[in-house]
């Protein structure tokens, strides 16, 4: 029997109608339109409005969406993987709720944390289901509404993000598509330098942390910076290298969408073309767990089958992880 590969064989992408601009901003934030542009590359960014609209609002968008698009009927699906730091919920898993509305009772679920990274990891994690023949269809989320977690008072952190959701169909291939290989890491040392103070178990929720503002996104920009330029190329290039790969083998670098210099130099380090670099972070800027599937969704009709992507991210923990696959199949005609 042919070796199990895990595939991706759809995606689909959900995000807010609502387009937060770059002066807009300036109007609640000491910024403007070229201060933003030149150090992120971002334009605008969507936000979800609306009271008691968690994340699994846009999850379950991306999903009908992906179940329509790849006539997948729900109760096929085994299993629901959701990358996201903002769930709807401390518990139940943000993947029960998006299971529940979709329709997916034979799915089991959960989340995975790990910022940035999240969809990369949880790409991995489900591709394991996969090549064990033990799950034949798995959705893998990447979605966060990074809008609630963020203190519009702040321009080193409130410029950046945006929310946003994308999600993916995993299955199982015996033509040697699918996901090559995978390098996922982590380092708790970077938690002093991106973090949510307070709202776990070491700095439960209180008056004080509400009223210190411990609730929202805290980031030292130049240290992040620094680790993202560093980590997200070398491991996009550590991946290639492994896997005998050089630039001109590759069809699309599918980078997380943080900031575009940080994207520029992973491209350089790889000697990957511009025009082979997917990039939309100056529509929807930086979604967190959702940059990379959204890319992707952005981009799936000039993606080819056997198509070689190297996907890269770096994130808050911190985080960071390549994927080398083969795209799975060919825009329909």
């Amino acid at each position: 029997m042919s070796k199990i590969t895990a595939a991706i064989t759809g995606i689909n992408g959900y995000v807010p109608d609502y387009v937060l601009t770059n002066d807009e901003l300036a109007t609640m934030v000491d910024t403007n339109d070229e201060w933003i542009v030149s150090r992120t590359g971002i334009k605008e960014r969507r936000i979800l409005k609306g009271s008691g609209k968690g994340v699994s609002i846009m999850a379950v968008e991306a999903v009908k969406g992906l179940l329509q698009k790849t006539k997948t009927a729900p109760e096929e699906i085994d299993a629901i993987i959701c990358a996201t730091i903002t769930p709807d919920l401390t518990f139940p898993a943000t993947s029960n709720l998006i299971a529940q509305k979709v329709g997916a009772k034979n799915a089991f679920g959960f989340d995975l944390a790990a910022a940035c990274s999240g969809f990369l990891f949880a790409l991995s994690t489900g591709a394991k289901f996969i090549e064990s023949g033990s799950h034949k269809k798995i959705i893998v989320i990447g979605a966060d509404k990074m809008s609630s977690i963020l203190d519009y008072k702040d321009r080193t952190t409130c410029i950046i993000f945006g929310d946003g959701a994308g999600a993916a169909l995993l299955e199982s291939n015996h033509e040697d598509l699918g996901i090559q290989d995978a390098i996922l890491k982590s380092d708790g040392s970077g938690e002093q330098y991106l973090n949510i103070k307070a709202g776990g178990s070491r700095y439960p929720a209180s008056l004080g942390t509400v009223q210190n503002h411990e609730h929202y996104v805290y980031q030292e920009g130049s240290a992040v910076f620094k680790f993202a330029v560093t980590k997200m190329a070398g491991v996009a290039k550590e991946i290639m290298d492994r896997n005998d790969l050089k630039g001109s083998d590759i069809a699309w670098l599918v980078p997380h969408q943080a900031n575009k210099r940080i994207i520029d130099a992973t491209a350089k380090l790889m000697q990957v073309p511009d025009d082979k670099v997917m990039m939309n972070i100056s529509r929807y800027g930086n979604t967190t767990g959702g940059t990379i599937p959204l890319c992707l969704w952005d981009y799936e009709a000039q993606l080819k089958k056997g198509d070689n992507l190297i996907l890269a991210a770096f994130g808050g923990g911190f985080t960071w992880a390549s994927i080398y696959l083969k795209w799975a199949y060919s825009p329909e005609n």
